[in-house]
């Protein structure tokens, strides 16, 4: 399978999630609006989520898959069988640990981390409590689904793992279609999603080990050992941890400064939402795929194979990034009222969010810029490089915020976001460049540029469409908005496509096989 045909398989079955997140949302925001529940609802479910990142996507998978493939490659699958079930006790250990500690002292957590602004409303703080303790066991589940989806990418096997947060969307849209059908309370509303979320860890859990035994890769439980392998991973895991804990500290600090405004960690929560669908299909399927193809190709010092990886990566990336950061930008308002705005999701917060996520849209390239960098690093086990410029994104990203918020509230926090994005995603860049692990090739420059052009000139036919349709495309009713969107998001993308097809910025036959694939 190419790589571009790799990448689509992932990025397929991520959008199956994100659109069917979109759904979930939507019906989030019509029951609850950016109400108390919401805030409390969405403080709670960062907190597993900041773990989840910290420890599973972040530190634990940037070191593991790297040492699973070397494993599999020098000694097939008996040597890469020991090491993973030599990690996954200690995992599932320290998991437990973490897990009770953090139950017994969450109303602490909450109080000084999670949402400290709360504490003024003590009947949100409570919720927020409650929700957490009941939510937090998905850490649990969802490590270990992190885990055994790095065995199946390290056996290209891509699509079963992007597929398995699919079964968390659909569990809340049931959960919320049977809770308006018999008209829950807005509470009773926000503690059945939070068992929403621990029931499709489980199930996303049981989707994983079925993959890994049809593999033809069960793994058995040890008794927890300190093995030298455990301390290697350790040693490549602690780096990546403090950059991760940096980074999930940096997004608590805006949670922190957001929840001083009423409802700006739900409007937040929305705006996110939007702009994860092409950051989900685009970053996160080149960043599952590409870090153990860079570790096959560097295993095997085929430095050549490494930086064609890394280009190809770099212009299917920004193909599809730059023009949905312009789609984005320009249609923020009609995008998010087509989107939420209905029941308690009025005008007005429709309006923020789409401030708030034209902020995000700016700095929505240098997300995708670091998932395809930060893999080069990870590949060579230098987890200590990421880690300080993660640490630079924060302290900027930081001050920033502190410094725009009390200016334009929510948005400010956005704009700070993207503006440490494009500074982390530069020094990512600079780092390779100067250690002669990445050069840029001719050809992918000039397609980048090509992709800017075209990207400007979808810009200029989006913001014509605007100036044509005017107040339709956010007043009309929602079939006629739907059909009008739709049309001029059409009619953009067939202009876009045919200028990168036309000038050979995207293979003609490149796309064919993406679209198949």
């Amino acid at each position: 399978m190419s790589l571009i045909n790799k990448f689509a398989s992932v990025g397929g079955a991520t959008m199956a999630s994100r659109v069917l997140g979109f759904a979930r949302e939507a019906m989030i925001a019509a029951f609850l609006g950016a109400g108390p529940v919401a805030d409390a609802f969405y403080a709670a479910f960062r907190f597993p989520n900041l773990f989840r990142r910290l420890f599973a996507e972040g530190a634990f998978n940037s070191a593991f898959v790297p040492l699973f493939s070397k494993e599999l490659e020098a000694g097939g699958k008996t040597a890469a069988r020991e090491f993973a079930e030599q990690i996954l006790s200690v995992l599932i250990l320290v998991l437990l640990v973490l897990s009770a500690l953090a139950m017994v002292f969450m109303p602490m957590l909450v109080g000084t981390i999670i949402a400290p602004k709360f504490a003024e409303d003590p009947e949100k703080f409570e919720l927020t409590v409650l929700l957490t303790r009941i939510m937090f066991p998905y850490l649990m589940a969802m490590s270990l689904v992190a885990m055994f989806s790095g065995i199946l990418n390290s056996f290209r096997r891509y699509f079963l793992a992007a597929f398995a947060p699919v079964v968390l969307n659909i569990v809340f849209i049931a959960i919320l279609a049977f809770g308006g059908f018999i008209d829950l309370s807005d509470t009773q509303l926000g503690q059945a999603m939070a068992w929403g979320v621990v029931v499709s860890g489980v199930l996303q859990l049981c989707l994983l080990v079925y993959g890994i035994k049809k593999e033809g890769f069960p793994l058995s439980l040890r008794m927890p050992k300190i093995s030298p392998s455990v301390k290697r991973l350790l040693v490549l895991a602690i780096p990546t941890a403090i950059a991760g804990g940096i980074t999930q500290i940096n997004l608590l600090v805006g949670q922190v400064i957001a929840s001083a405004q009423a409802g700006g960690i739900a409007v937040m929560n929305y705006a996110d939402r939007l702009m994860q669908l092409p950051l989900g299909i685009i970053g996160i399927s080149i960043g599952v795929v590409l870090l153990p193809e860079l570790t096959r190709a560097l295993t095997a010092k085929n430095l050549e194979d490494a930086n064609q990886l890394q280009n190809r990566s770099l212009e299917f990336g920004l193909g599809l990034t730059i023009p949905a950061a312009v789609g984005l930008f320009m249609l923020n308002l009609p995008l998010v009222a087509l989107v939420y705005e209905r029941g308690a999701f009025d005008r007005d917060t429709a309006e923020l969010t789409s401030l708030v996520l034209a902020g995000f849209a700016i700095g929505l390239p240098s997300f995708v810029l670091i998932k395809i960098f930060q893999p080069s690093f990870y590949a060579r086990e230098d987890m200590k490089t990421p880690m300080y410029f993660s640490g630079v994104n924060a302290i900027l990203n930081i001050i920033l915020s502190l410094v725009l918020f009390p200016i334009y509230g929510v948005f400010g926090l956005a704009i700070a976001t993207s503006v440490a994005g494009w500074v982390n995603a530069f020094l990512l860049w600079a780092a390779l460049y100067m250690g002669k692990h990445f050069r840029i090739a001719a050809k992918t420059l000039r397609n980048i540029l090509l992709i800017c052009l075209a990207s400007f000139i979808m810009a200029g036919i989006l913001y014509g469409g605007e100036l044509w349709l005017g107040n339709a495309l956010t007043d009309s009713g929602l079939l006629a908005r739907l059909a009008l969107i739709g049309s001029l998001i059409a009619v953009a993308a067939i202009a876009y496509f045919a200028i990168v097809i036309a000038t050979g910025a995207i293979p003609k036959e490149q796309m064919k096989r993406m679209l198949k694939r």
